[in-house]
């Protein structure tokens, strides 16, 4: 099944005491490279059926209204996600319908 995936951060313009936490706790466990840290949110929705028009507008919405708080956080990606299994599928029915009716011989020709 479909998989989408929503990612939520603290808005740029506020702090992030989290994400200053954990730069800490990296700078005095020797990770002094790592400058900054924002912590987020991450939603990862599954999906009975094709992800379609509708169900992309239904997500986007669910993402600004009931995932994230408007007011303190972006919406920074939605990410549409598919099995390998589901990818192989696709592939199968492009290959099959860009058919053009010549089929290779069997076996060895001279």
């Amino acid at each position: 099944m479909p998989t989408i995936v929503v990612e939520v951060m603290p808005k740029a313009e506020l702090l992030d005491p989290q994400g200053k936490a954990v730069a800490g706790a990296l700078a005095r466990t020797g990770h002094g490279s790592i400058s900054g840290v924002r912590v987020g949110k991450r939603f990862e929705l599954t999906v009975d059926g094709p992800i379609d028009d509708d169900v992309k507008t239904e997500v986007a919405a669910l993402a600004e209204n009931v995932l994230s708080n408007s007011v303190i956080e972006d919406v920074v990606g939605i990410h549409y996600e598919q099995s390998n299994a589901e990818l192989a599928e696709e592939a199968v029915g492009a290959a099959s319908a860009h058919h053009d009716g010549y089929d290779a011989p069997a076996g060895e020709t001279h």
